[in-house]
């Protein structure tokens, strides 16, 4: 099954991450202090994430990813808290 496929079946969140990125610590801090499930894809460790995230335009990470909502990047409290207001 390709990501693409996965990503379809699954409604969750996914946080694409890579290794020694404070940006990447700092989103998966706050949605486990706020008891919010996510699966973490390292792009350090599994570098077709990086094709992945390329195609959708993104050239940096973090980048959460959300199943039927807009993805975005950074570490953005702003979109975070509304993930809260809807996954808590």
């Amino acid at each position: 099954m390709s990501y693409k496929q996965e990503m379809k079946i699954m409604n969750s969140i996914t946080v694409f991450t890579k290794n020694n990125c404070i940006q990447c610590k700092m989103t998966k801090r706050f949605l486990e202090e706020h008891n919010i499930d996510f699966v973490e894809k390292n792009t350090s460790e599994n570098p077709e994430f990086v094709t992945y995230l390329k195609e959708l335009g993104f050239k940096v990470v973090p980048v959460v990813e959300v199943e039927g909502a807009e993805s975005f990047t950074g570490f953005r409290p702003d979109c975070l808290n509304k993930l809260v207001a809807e996954f808590a």
